[in-house]
């Protein structure tokens, strides 16, 4: 399966800051024998945003999308509204899981934004953007991307546990 990770950053994508978050996702995602075909540093603008996400599902066809950061309730964190606009369909069960685990280690966690949806074909995850925060969080979901992504695809088995 092909994925993409989208970086959210005003400063990282200015060259101000390292991204080590989105490495970390990377590593995560080939670990799980996925192929990451596309990485950017995008700012925090909600447009610039759209587009890649609009550019990685309707061009690319990607079958996995992960943003990492702007998940939180500061005035520039928009990587969930940019995220509604773009999706067919919510997965609230994935944000619920991963605000869970979040919830379980900080109370901050409860503040997390974070959307999980799709787009045609493709799975569309928002992480947070710290590297500990966006790996905890990934690795909730991990196990169920797979089946997720193949019944998104229009696999008919059924879903027998």
């Amino acid at each position: 399966m092909r994925a993409g990770v989208i970086t959210l950053s005003d400063k990282g994508s200015r060259g101000e800051r390292e991204d080590v978050s989105g490495p970390e996702v990377i590593r995560l995602l080939e670990g799980m024998e996925f192929q990451v075909t596309d990485y950017e540093i995008v700012p925090d603008e909600q447009d610039m945003i759209e587009a890649v996400l609009i550019r990685y599902a309707d061009e690319k066809k990607l079958d996995v999308i992960v943003t990492t950061g702007g998940t939180g309730v500061s005035p520039r964190d928009v990587t969930p509204d940019a995220t509604l606009n773009v999706i067919e369909k919510q997965i609230p069960g994935m944000a619920e899981a991963m605000r869970s685990e979040s919830i379980a280690k900080t109370p901050h966690g409860m503040i997390s934004r974070a959307v999980v949806g799709i787009r045609k074909q493709s799975l569309i995850i928002n992480l947070p953007g710290s590297p500990k925060g966006a790996r905890e969080n990934l690795s909730v979901l991990l196990p169920a991307v797979k089946h997720a992504v193949e019944k998104i695809k229009g696999d008919d088995t059924d879903c027998a546990v």
